[in-house]
């Protein structure tokens, strides 16, 4: 495993790490999920992705169990929470957002539920247009200064709405966000490739990506007409479906596959190896139902040196998406 520090921050985080997002408290039992953390860990992994949202909560219990099972020796891994969603299907009013009352409860209960002290990393998963930035950085700040969380970031904000937060950070003498989690993968690559150009400089901010296989468009299962029991048949995730499983996006894996097999890997080791070659990507972060989906995935590090400069550009020409800086 390789690892790299979260921005500019001293906290080193794996490459490759492992998400909760649908299957931890849902989709498959909590024995599949031990097994895929366990082997995971062993593999070097030190990042486990959760939220509060994740199966109402249920994911960070499952998580919770196991780490505490496994009795891991705390300094050995980092694990997170997201706070914006709410842990229920109709959250009254205080129950969701950024206030710092829900930010504050929500925390105190991924405490719980995660059965640890603290948060290593602790997101907000939205921008709250509700709400003024500064009380998200106080609150996020307060955290810090209790214990409770080391670090925390943002989760699908805007360049501007990440300068905003750093500012307010700067002007009060605050601890700003280090990280953000947005989703990057061959077919979503402006905010990653573009928009945050310049505050890597600027903050030193890091990343946490997820969803590198485009929601398993990228694994080239569609192509071969498998869609039985995927996330994307899901009815909540319409709206992930209606941009992710496009024709356009199809066919254009199907002429990944062809670079993949020439270079002896698996669809979804190129999609993750292409997403590590960015070296503004802290860390991928997998998701699995199925070990071997892990096994897999995991053997994705050990061959990003196959995706040469012609490679790439092979890739690039394939892919014919790639976001222009705008000119100043």
């Amino acid at each position: 495993m390789e690892y790299t520090r979260l921005g500019k921050s001293g906290l080193q985080v794996s490459r490759l790490s492992l998400g909760s997002w649908l299957t931890f408290g849902a989709q498959i039992s909590d024995e599949v999920a031990e097994e895929l953390m366990v082997y995971a860990y062993n593999k070097g992994v030190n990042f486990f992705d959760n939220a509060e949202t994740y199966a109402n909560g249920k994911s960070e219990i499952t998580m919770g169990k196991i780490l505490k099972k496994q009795n891991w020796t705390r300094d050995s891994y980092i694990v997170s929470s997201k706070v914006f969603f709410g842990a229920y299907d109709d959250p009254k009013p205080n129950q969701k957002g950024l206030s710092r009352k829900h930010i504050v409860e929500a925390c105190e209960a991924a405490l719980e539920r995660l059965q640890v002290d603290y948060l290593d990393l602790y997101f907000a998963h939205r921008p709250d247009k509700e709400v003024p930035i500064e009380e998200v950085v106080w609150s996020m700040h307060n955290l810090i200064q209790q214990g409770k969380i080391l670090y925390w970031g943002t989760s699908e904000w805007s360049a501007q709405e990440i300068m905003e937060a750093h500012m307010v950070a700067k002007e009060n003498h605050l601890i700003g966000p280090i990280v953000e989690q947005p989703q990057y993968n061959m077919f979503v690559r402006r905010k990653v490739e573009v928009e945050f150009s310049q505050i890597y400089k600027t903050v030193g901010l890091g990343t946490t990506i997820w969803s590198p296989l485009a929601s398993g468009v990228l694994t080239g299962k569609y192509n071969v007409g498998n869609e039985d029991a995927t996330r994307l048949t899901n009815e909540k995730l319409e709206w992930l479906k209606e941009v992710a499983l496009t024709e356009e996006h199809i066919a254009k894996t199907g002429k990944l596959i062809e670079v993949a097999k020439e270079l002896d890997m698996t669809m979804p080791q190129l999609a993750i190896a292409w997403a590590l070659k960015n070296d503004k990507v802290s860390t991928v972060i997998l998701g699995a139902s199925r070990l071997w989906q892990l096994e897999d995935t995991m053997q994705s590090i050990d061959k990003v040196d196959r995706l040469t400069p012609d490679i790439m550009e092979r890739i690039e020409t394939i892919l014919d998406n790639k976001p222009q800086h705008p000119l100043y």
